[in-house]
């Protein structure tokens, strides 16, 4: 019997072959949320390892906005959301990073983040680890102290988690899936 208590979390994610293209095993979330265990179980063992207090739960667009929220609540701390450039009104502060194939950009409000909060990073997923990076250097931008990141899926043979703790960011991940 396997006593991994990832095994639970891992049961309720589907993994989709050959999406977004050939080669990939997709690991979709949505079965997990769909569960009400799942997700309940998810946040609890997140909670347990958030690493002190926090002022801010920031989650990256658009799962990681799921996972921000419900975190915030027990750990009484509000959210902050990272879009992608030009989706927030008013007036922003933004970071650019490298994709597989071109750039992309994510933003805050200027006035979402007060200098010296301490913000935790949550997305549902890391992988080479060039959105939650350029979250940090956005983050740190702001005047922020980056506490930790967290995810509930790591794919640790991308490497975007050793990057991250090469940051000095502290990681954790809930599931971990070999390959990509």
């Amino acid at each position: 019997m396997n006593d991994d208590p990832a095994d639970e979390l891992r049961a309720l994610i589907r993994t989709i072959p050959d999406f977004p293209k050939p080669g990939i095993q997709f690991r979709d979330i949505t079965t997990l949320l769909l569960s009400p265990t799942g997700l309940a179980t998810c946040i609890e063992r997140m909670v347990a390892v958030a690493d002190g207090p926090v002022d801010l739960v920031a989650g990256v667009e658009a799962r990681g906005f799921l996972f921000a929220a419900a975190l915030a609540i027990p750990l009484n701390a509000g959210v902050l959301l990272i879009r992608k450039d030009g989706k927030l009104p008013g007036a922003t502060i933004a970071e650019d990073y490298a994709l597989e194939y071109g750039r992309d950009r994510i933003a805050i409000h200027a006035d979402a983040c007060a200098p010296g909060a301490r913000v935790l990073l949550v997305d549902d997923l890391i992988a080479t680890g060039g959105t939650a990076r350029a979250a940090v250097r956005l983050l740190r931008k702001a005047g922020a102290t980056v506490m930790q990141a967290q995810f509930v899926i790591d794919l640790p043979d991308l490497g975007g988690a050793d990057l991250l703790r090469a940051d000095g960011i502290g990681v954790s991940s809930l599931v971990a899936y070999p390959g990509h």
